[in-house]
């Protein structure tokens, strides 16, 4: 039986795009580079920090800033990761009936650990257990390794777990653990781009409503 869900959180639980559009923008004037359009750095973000500033830059990690660039970005963002962040419509309460429904969650992301745990006490911790970001020793999504994490943190079995994101990284994550993944159709990824990179047009959801009903069709054999 299904007992344990691990999140992914920006695009999935959390809007963040308009903060990290903004963190992205102040480093790139920082160095006068060009700044970007929040549906570029939508296309951009996914695997972390560092990866987001590569994407963003020209020459990428051969730009001799990017090291002091990426640290920019960093710096800002801790201070600026709440200014205009919040969760999608309708997740607190998904959260809420899930609690109450006996599920015990984690979330995983690539974001900073220290951000993770920010925006976790913020807005989740009534009704997630656990919550893992990036970190030395645990390799990035989709590295299996915080899934892993997180899930023995929870001392849950990967056998009875589901993994939800929004993100082609959400669906190699997911394969890489292995578990079952839902993709959710209200975060950074368009339905054709998850379709595109192997989605279940079936393991797709459109609103957090629909994920207890969800939950509640899969077999419950043990």
């Amino acid at each position: 039986m299904t007992k344990t869900i691990v999140f992914d959180l920006d695009g999935t639980l959390l809007n963040t795009l308009e903060d990290l559009t903004d963190s992205v923008n102040h480093a790139m004037r920082q160095f006068h580079l060009p700044e970007h359009s929040i549906e570029e750095i939508r296309t951009y973000v996914g695997n972390g920090a560092a990866k987001l500033i590569e994407r963003a830059i020209p020459e990428g990690t051969k730009n001799a800033a990017y090291d002091k660039i990426l640290e920019t970005f960093r710096q800002h963002y801790q201070l600026h990761c709440e200014d205009k962040t919040g969760p999608y419509d309708g997740v607190l309460e998904m959260l809420a009936q899930l609690k109450q429904e006996g599920y015990r969650m984690a979330i995983v992301s690539n974001k900073p650990d220290g951000a993770v745990k920010q925006l976790f006490h913020k807005y989740f911790s009534a009704y997630v257990e656990a919550a893992v970001g990036e970190h030395p020793g645990a390799m990035k999504k989709p590295a299996p390794d915080m899934v892993h994490q997180a899930l023995a943190e929870l001392m849950s079995d990967v056998s009875h777990a589901v993994y939800v994101g929004d993100s082609e990284v959400d669906l190699q994550t997911a394969a890489n653990v292995p578990m079952p993944c839902i993709s959710v159709l209200w975060g950074f990824r368009t339905e054709e781009e998850l379709l595109a990179a192997g989605a279940v047009r079936e393991n797709m959801i459109r609103t957090p409503q629909a994920l207890l009903p969800y939950l509640l069709r899969l077999p419950q054999a043990e």
